[in-house]
Formats: C-alpha cells, sequence, structure tokens
C-alpha cells in the first residue's frame, strides 16, 4: 500500500495560478459592452489597480484575442491601443518617455477617448479650415 508521502505534488508559484480575477474582469466588459450598446456611454477598467496575476492576465488577453485595428501614438510617452477580437473592446496601454508601463485599461467605447479630438479642437480646426479656403480664392 501507498502511503500518502507516495503522491506526486506540483505547487505552483502565484505567477501560474489563475485567481479569478479575470473572469470577473470579463464579465464586467460584457456589461460595459451592453450599456454602450443600449445608452451610447463609454466605461473602462484599470487593469492596474486589480490583482492580477500573470496567469490571469495571460487568460484574459487570450480570451480577448486581437482585432483588425492598432493605433499608435507618440505624445510624452508611447500608448498603444489594441482592439480586441470584441468591437468596441480595447486594450489601452501608456508608457512613459523610458517605456516603463504607466497605465492600462481595458476601455469600452466605439472610439477609444484618447483619439477622440475635444470639440474645441474640432471648432479650431473648421475656423482655420474655413480662413485657408478664403485665401484660396
Amino acid at each position: 500500500m501507498r502511503s500518502i508521502n507516495d503522491i506526486p505534488i506540483h505547487v505552483l508559484s502565484p505567477d501560474e495560478t489563475l485567481t479569478g480575477q479575470a473572469e470577473a474582469v470579463l464579465s464586467e466588459i460584457a456589461d460595459l459592452l451592453g450599456r454602450l450598446l443600449e445608452t451610447g456611454e463609454a466605461g473602462s477598467i484599470d487593469l492596474r489597480s486589480l490583482p492580477l496575476s500573470p496567469a490571469d492576465r495571460d487568460w484574459l488577453n487570450a480570451k480577448l484575442g486581437r482585432g483588425e485595428v492598432e493605433i499608435v501614438l507618440e505624445a510624452g510617452g508611447r500608448s498603444v491601443l489594441t482592439e480586441t477580437a470584441y468591437a468596441g473592446v480595447w486594450k489601452v496601454q501608456h508608457c512613459d518617455t523610458e517605456e516603463r508601463v504607466v497605465s492600462e485599461f481595458i476601455e469600452v467605447a466605439y472610439i477609444p477617448a484618447i483619439v477622440r479630438p475635444a470639440g474645441a479642437d474640432i471648432e479650431n480646426a473648421y475656423e482655420k479650415l474655413q480662413s485657408d479656403l478664403k485665401q484660396i480664392s
């Protein structure tokens, strides 16, 4: 007869363990996507504020997949906005000038907020274009 000491045990490091947080994030993303569809209201989840293990992050990335669009901005550091396989769900990562990640979000929106021009910017563009057109004539 075998003893309990003969049972092989493999201890996982915290990095290899799913905590359940990623599944909760995926559920919240679904809720935000439903709200976007119903009301047009965007939402976001700050991934760096959550106790996600590396295994959680890998699982979440695998579940979200990759979409067709990636936007890279260079403004005080690099920002990468990647559409997931789910339209309207974006992974957004901001780095400082030394390429250190300073924020990481899931943004649920038709267009990520950082890409949308402010109303004042559009107004200025309109006025400039009107002025430029007058100079052509």
